[in-house]
């Protein structure tokens, strides 16, 4: 496969899983919104500027709006081109990915990706946005999920389908970390938070909610909501397919069915450090994450899918032109070994 395709392919899927992502934080807050009672411009800015700081886009926010208030949020997570995780922007180039390799996509998949972005860019979605917030997000997650279900019930599962797998999980890992650093504040530097107030409880259901986790967390703990166990449910259940453990055995599965390369084995630096995070996942605990503190603990995450990222790229994207001259000596050096 040529690494333009599978880089195209990587991305598309990224860009697909971030919408839909971005799409559930934003209606879920905006819906957590009605359980508050005399909230000032300050408590608001309270709520709304995590949710920026989440996307790790808070430095342009502040460059072009003065208060993080719902209208500024909103606008700037949903329609604002000029900023790469907002919702039309990530379809845009969703879309570009696959116009790319149209030859590489399915007509089911490219007809409904290109559906959402025609949709996006028409006046009838700013209206239906106005009117309904509630009904315009649930159009873009149908939409995601239908693509996602395009992707796996239309295409060969072969190289290309494997990238695309690779995308949506390593995505995925990263945006729950970064649902869970919103409400980090909830913790202690270190520990467990003692008293639980009903204000954290309503922003941990919107956490749960904003993964679709909360039927997931009630079959496992009930209906009591506590920080750690939502924490814990998030980043360690090996069943849950949106946790972190569950996504990241995922990635580590696409990356060897790439290469090849069998279980505790690796061929490049990007199996390496997928296997090694995998490991400490499987064989983390809630208590290790607490004591480590929970903020700390995300940025770690974030720096570990980050370095991940970047080394699947150098192993299959960004390749150094090799003559055939060159080809033939690296060839015959080896031989001689």
């Amino acid at each position: 496969m040529l690494s333009r395709v599978a880089n195209s392919l990587f991305w598309m899927s990224r860009y697909i899983e971030r919408a839909e992502n971005t799409a559930r934080i934003v209606d879920t807050n905006l819906q957590l919104l009605l359980d508050f009672r005399n909230l000032d411009d300050s408590t608001l800015a309270e709520h709304w500027m995590p949710i920026v700081e989440s996307t790790g886009d808070e430095e342009a926010f502040l460059a072009k709006y003065s208060r993080a208030t719902g209208h500024a949020v909103t606008e700037f997570l949903v329609f604002d081109t000029e900023n790469p995780n907002s919702i039309v922007r990530s379809v845009a180039e969703a879309r570009e990915n696959a116009r790319m390799v149209r030859d590489q996509i399915t007509v089911e998949l490219w007809e409904e990706l290109n559906r959402l972005y025609l949709w996006l860019r028409d006046a009838e979605a700013r209206q239906l946005w106005e009117h309904s917030p509630t009904e315009f997000f649930a159009n873009i997650k149908n939409s995601s999920l239908l693509l996602l279900g395009l992707i796996y019930a239309t295409f060969v599962h072969d190289e290309g389908w494997q990238f695309m797998q690779a995308g949506k999980f390593i995505e995925r890992a990263d945006k729950i970390t970064r649902i869970i650093d919103v409400r980090h504040a909830t913790f202690p530097a270190k520990g467990a938070p003692a008293n639980i107030s009903q204000r954290d409880v309503l922003d941990w259901s919107a956490v749960l909610r904003s993964c679709s986790a909360w039927d997931a967390y009630k079959s496992a703990y009930g209906a009591d909501v506590r920080p750690e166990w939502a924490v814990e449910l998030l980043l360690f259940n090996e069943e849950f397919p949106r946790s972190v453990r569950f996504c990241i055995e995922k990635f580590d599965d696409a990356l060897r069915a790439i290469s090849g390369v069998r279980d505790r084995r690796f061929s490049n630096e990007a199996e390496k450090l997928s296997g090694r995070l995998l490991a400490e996942l499987e064989y983390g605990s809630i208590d290790e994450v607490l004591a480590f503190g929970v903020h700390a603990y995300m940025d770690f995450l974030q720096g570990r899918f980050n370095d991940i990222g970047a080394e699947l790229l150098n192993a299959y994207i960004f390749q150094p032109f090799v003559s055939l001259e060159e080809e033939i000596l690296v060839q015959q050096e080896m031989q001689q070994q």
